[in-house]
């Protein structure tokens, strides 16, 4: 083991039955999208997660895109969305005409401040112009404060869809991450805890709105012998062989978790004690996927700021990554409408995320170790 071997953020961690799952696809010629494995594929996850239906798609980004739709978001109106996330959790809003209402973290979950959320409901209540959605967002695998979140969506009539791209696996309330609210979405990225390569998942309750989105999804094809649209579409179903890949995943989720969590606590045991450093809370009732180690450094007491630790590691050739820039200082959302409180700021600006793959040896993390004890203050 050379200290030049590159150590990644999240790489893909397959087995043997992701193999022979594909293979078998593959032989079968049943390679287009749709198929048994997809079939097989969601029958699977809705019972992993706990609901009836499931619908694959080709991302975790297309899955929140029909969720908006069949939600009723059209053009013009207003989708309250945390502002500490991805790109992928507010492009769909954009997609289908809506405006994002970007709103900060607490500190507490680093997620959607529910306070802040009923500021605003509560003056968008007497101004007359309520949001459409509510999409929290569960930030690198800690899911948001729920109840007070359904609370309010419930009390102002608004749909909450989970963005759980992040936090399959989690759990709130002894619920899953993504199964709370009126939707969930899920990614299957290539560096998510499992992955099809590229996919995503919707859930809900409401079976009507997932056959919505299972008709959206194949353009919109009537139930004709020829091809009969009478609405816009889109081609967003998962293919058969990377549902087969995704059941091989699924079928060892639950390890996979295990894996990230002892990441996790090795990183927490070794570093926490350290001047400056403190770790993503894990806040209940609930657990945390560990997607991502993530932590604040305050440099007056740490020594150095989270980018020198981020250059020092990439020096030895072991990807970190900043935390989330947060969408309302992304230059694409200049001059968007946002509900601001500095703490999603604050953590950007001193937050870093730690290679934190379940395949990761506890030699090549103590690589990582090494480098950030190696530059704390005394």
């Amino acid at each position: 083991m050379t200290a030049s071997r590159r150590l990644y953020l999240s790489p893909p961690h397959m087995g043997a039955d992701e193999r022979r799952l594909l293979l078998e696809a593959f032989d079968s010629n049943w390679i287009a999208p749709l198929g048994p494995h997809v079939d097989a594929f969601q029958e699977e996850f809705a019972s992993y997660v706990g609901v009836p239906r499931a619908v694959a798609l080709s991302s975790g980004t297309a899955a929140l895109h029909l969720a908006l739709l069949v939600s009723g978001v059209a053009a013009g109106d207003d989708v309250l969305v945390s502002t500490l996330t991805f790109a992928g959790s507010v492009n769909p809003i954009r997609y289908v005409g809506a405006n994002p209402v970007f709103v900060d973290s607490e500190s507490r979950t680093w997620n959607l401040d529910p306070q802040l959320l009923e500021d605003y409901l509560a003056k968008a209540a007497k101004r007359g112009r309520m949001p459409r959605a509510i999409v929290p967002v569960h930030l690198y695998g800690q899911v948001a404060e729920m109840a007070p979140i359904l609370g309010l969506g419930e009390r102002y009539g608004i749909p909450v869809i989970e963005d759980a791209a992040e936090a399959l696996g989690a759990t709130y309330g002894g619920r899953a991450a993504g199964t709370l609210g009126a939707m969930g979405i899920y990614s299957f990225n290539g560096n998510k805890v499992i992955t099809t390569s590229g996919g995503g998942m919707v859930v809900a309750e409401d079976g009507a709105l997932l056959d919505r989105v299972l008709k959206l999804a194949t353009q919109a094809r009537e139930p004709a012998a020829h091809y009969e649209h009478q609405e816009i579409g889109f081609n967003y179903r998962l293919s058969n062989l990377l549902a087969a890949v995704g059941r091989g995943q699924l079928g060892v989720l639950d390890d996979r978790l295990r894996a990230r969590a002892r990441v996790y606590e090795r990183y927490a045991t070794a570093l926490a004690g350290l001047p400056g450093v403190t770790f993503q809370p894990d806040t209940g009732p609930g657990s945390h996927s560990r997607w991502l180690t993530t932590a604040t450094v305050d440099p007056d007491r740490f020594g150095a700021t989270a980018t020198e630790v981020r250059l020092a590691l990439e020096a030895l050739n072991i990807e970190a990554r900043p935390l989330w820039k947060p969408m309302h200082m992304q230059p694409v959302y200049a001059g968007a409408t946002a509900v601001l409180s500095g703490v999603s700021e604050a953590l950007y600006a001193r937050g870093i995320c730690l290679p934190s793959g379940s395949a990761m040896s506890e030699a090549d993390q103590q690589r990582v170790i090494d480098v950030i004890a190696g530059m704390a203050r005394g």
